[in-house]
């Protein structure tokens, strides 16, 4: 596809989400930690629920040998508006890539363990990279909150499951923040 119908595509996907965005209930900025705030004069902009898994293989610790443990390997979710329609998806990096083809690439800022030991902890990210022209490319920092499940396995990791891959179900909101 030449890059003028490519870009024109991406835009059209682009003002279908804020369209989409626009005619919701205004997002409001959540109940955090303070360690989880966006920094000040950043604008919230996006709200997605997160609905998949947390990838982990058993592996041998790194710095016990002998011993082995689940290893975090990365997401796969779909992301989705307040009334269920996908917006995008979420994968390794960890990586947020909207419809319209925008991504952002974050790292980790702060953790907090959350209110529930069963769950994966609530996150504050910073973006390291962007591309494209849609609403992802904005992205300044992102929350996770309201996290449901997603922690490593109880089950034995030893020798014999080495490799062995576990996809534990999780959901999460996703708060994105644009800079001032």
């Amino acid at each position: 596809m030449p890059f003028a119908q490519s870009r024109a595509a991406g835009l059209a996907a682009t003002a279908a989400l804020v369209a989409a965005c626009a005619t919701s209930s205004p997002i409001a900025v959540p109940e955090a930690p303070a360690s989880l705030r966006a920094p000040a004069g950043q604008k919230l902009f996006l709200e997605a629920q997160a609905t998949g898994v947390q990838i982990y293989e058993c592996a041998p610790k790194a710095d016990q040998p002998g011993t082995f443990e689940w290893a975090f390997r990365g997401p796969e979710a779909n992301l989705a508006d307040r009334a269920g329609n996908t917006i995008g998806r979420h994968y390794g990096g960890p990586t947020w890539e909207a419809n319209d083809g925008s991504k952002v690439v974050a790292d980790v800022k702060a953790r907090d363990p959350g209110p529930k030991a069963s769950a994966i902890p609530w996150l504050l990210l910073s973006a390291r990279s962007s591309w494209g022209y849609g609403v992802m490319a904005k992205t300044a920092s992102i929350q996770r909150l309201n996290t449901v499940g997603g922690i490593a396995p109880t089950t034995a990791c030893d020798a014999g499951s080495v490799k062995q891959m576990a996809r534990v179900p999780y959901t999460a909101t996703y708060y994105f923040y644009s800079a001032p």
